[in-house]
C-alpha cells in the first residue's frame, strides 16, 4: 500500500460535524453504523431485515452501499488532509453467501492513497464472520469546492 501521508484516527462525531448538511441520508435509512474510521481503514455494521431482495437475503444492492459508503469515507478523509474532496468513479462487488438475518459488518482496507486517487477492498462479513461480499472501490481526489 501506498500513502502520501499517515494514517491519523478521527472520531465519527468529529467527522460527521465535517459533512454538508443533510448528508448520509441513505446510511440513514439503511441503518449503517459507523465503528472506526481513519483513511486508512474505515469499519460498519448494517442491519439485514430492512435491506433485502425479495427471497429474504441481503440485498447485492445493499451490500454495495455500504461498501461505497466505507470507501467514500476512507477517501474522504484522506482527500480532505490534502485540500480536496473524493469522488467515486470505479466500485465492483462479488457476492459469496447470503446473508438472511442479523448484522453484516464491513471493513475497509485502503489499498492505494495517492494524491490523486484512493482504492480500498472493502469485505462484508455476517455475524459468523463468513464473507458475504468483497468489493473493491476506487475514488479521484479533485479540487474542493468552495462554492
Amino acid at each position: 500500500m501506498t500513502s502520501e501521508q499517515p494514517d491519523a484516527q478521527i472520531s465519527i462525531e468529529d467527522f460527521l460535524a465535517m459533512l454538508p448538511e443533510g448528508a448520509g441520508k441513505l446510511n440513514e435509512k439503511m441503518g449503517v453504523e459507523l465503528v472506526e474510521i481513519s483513511a486508512e481503514r474505515v469499519v460498519a455494521t448494517m442491519p439485514v431485515a430492512g435491506n433485502t431482495q425479495p427471497y429474504g437475503l441481503l440485498h447485492g444492492g445493499a451490500s454495495v452501499v455500504l461498501a461505497e459508503t466505507l470507501g467514500s469515507i476512507g477517501s474522504g478523509i484522506h482527500a480532505f488532509g490534502m485540500g480536496k474532496m473524493s469522488v467515486g468513479v470505479d466500485i465492483n462487488a462479488t457476492h459469496h453467501r447470503a446473508a438472511t438475518t442479523g448484522v453484516v459488518t464491513g471493513v475497509a482496507t485502503a489499498v492505494h492513497l495517492g494524491r490523486s486517487s484512493a482504492s480500498y477492498e472493502v469485505v462484508i462479513t455476517d455475524e459468523r464472520g463468513k464473507r458475504v461480499c468483497t468489493s473493491r472501490i476506487t475514488c479521484a481526489l479533485v479540487p474542493l469546492r468552495t462554492s
